[in-house]
């Protein structure tokens, strides 16, 4: 494998980065780490191996904090790629908790005292190194049990932790409900992780949409190759090789799995007839909106009465992603303020309902909006 510090100097001399010097810093004491995981476990003595003794801590990890569209995923992406530890584990934050609450819950049944121990050595026996895009704690469920969780990882279950945020530590799950029992999990972050600040004056997400947009109208090839640019802008992957762009089944809740056609580094794709036409509901929206920081839905129709099913979804939709700040890129029939077509048919109260939706996909395609972290206030 390369090394991180050796692949984001190729990708800066490309000209694929600018140079950056909070990311080079970034790029470098991750470049620390990969050495320090991948070097030879040292051998225990005759007496270790009699008693049992622990083996020695883990190494330091990595907690990245800063703006929208600092670098912050591009560099996860490339340790994550680059580094040789078979037990690794890449997962957006919400989703690993999702995966945490589903375990425990199958820990209860046991009636055999604290799931949370077990789970965590569940965890910690499959996975060594657990890399998080975007840590974002946004419901007591998870505020109440995320020290002890990760205290039994981390410390007992020796697994390296390394993530990215928009936010510093002190200000996770900020003003929410109980903080003060989630209080301690900031205290394990801050003597457990090294706390870098990617927070320089260049959004480059932002600069990667220049030219672009996020609502193409009408339908046809020329918006399908605007989204299409987007897409590649935002994940770096080769147009020349979109036939292979990576697939997903998202989890969103009740055992039921939504088919994302394309996902990859937290931009995913849909049809309209996909999310609105089929039968979905709040639970659906939810997960893609916690899931993913740019979602792109294609082939948006004229919406109205004659719809007022798909609209309805399409209502709950915007609303899940417009809360969760999801960018949203799109193709369309018309713009927005067009979208519903009630002239003449006796709508007043469906066009009423729907001019939120107007107001929230204007506000989606400001700059403002654009800058905004994914799951802030």
């Amino acid at each position: 494998m390369t090394s991180v510090l050796q692949r984001y100097h190729e990708l800066v001399a490309a000209g694929e980065l600018r140079p950056d010097a909070e990311q080079a810093a970034a790029a470098a004491r991750l470049d620390t780490l990969q050495r320090e995981l991948e070097a030879p476990a040292p051998s225990g003595g005759f007496l270790s191996r009699l008693f049992g003794s622990k083996p020695p801590p883990a190494p330091r990890g990595l907690y990245m904090w800063g703006g929208v569209g600092r670098g912050k995923s591009m560099l996860m992406d490339l340790f994550h790629d680059n580094l040789s530890v078979p037990a690794k584990r890449r997962a957006h934050f919400h989703e690993f908790m999702l995966d945490v609450h589903a375990r425990l819950r199958e820990e209860r049944k046991k009636e055999s005292g604290d799931p949370i121990l077990p789970v965590a050595a569940a965890i910690a026996a499959e996975t060594r190194v657990l890399c998080f895009d975007e840590m974002v704690v946004n419901n007591s469920a998870d505020a109440m049990i995320m020290s002890r969780l990760f205290t039994a990882l981390m410390i007992e279950g020796g697994v390296t932790v390394v993530t990215t945020s928009n936010r510093a530590p002190q200000d996770l799950y900020k003003n929410g409900l109980n903080r003060e029992h989630f209080l301690p999990f900031i205290a394990l972050i801050e003597s457990r992780l090294d706390v870098l600040t990617l927070n320089g004056p260049v959004d480059y997400r932002l600069e990667r949409m220049k030219g672009v947009g996020t609502w193409h109208v009408p339908v046809g090839p020329a918006s399908t190759e605007a989204v299409r640019e987007a897409f590649f802008r935002l994940t770096d992957y080769p147009p020349e090789d979109s036939d292979h762009v990576p697939s997903c089944d998202l989890d969103v809740g009740g055992g039921r799995l939504l088919h994302v056609p394309k996902s990859l580094k937290g931009v995913g794709v849909f049809s309209f007839k996909r999310l609105c036409s089929e039968a979905r509901g709040a639970a659906d929206y939810l997960a893609i909106a916690r899931h993913f920081h740019t979602v792109i839905v294609v082939a948006i129709p004229r919406l109205g009465p004659e719809l007022r099913n798909e609209t309805a979804r399409f209502i709950t939709l915007i609303d899940a992603l417009y809360e969760h700040k999801v960018k949203l890129i799109a193709t369309a029939d018309a713009e927005p303020a067009a979208l519903y077509d009630w002239q003449g048919k006796g709508d007043e109260e469906g066009r009423f309902m729907f001019d939120r939706t107007v107001s929230r996909l204007m506000e989606m395609q400001s700059q403002d909006y654009l800058a905004l972290g994914h799951g802030e206030d």
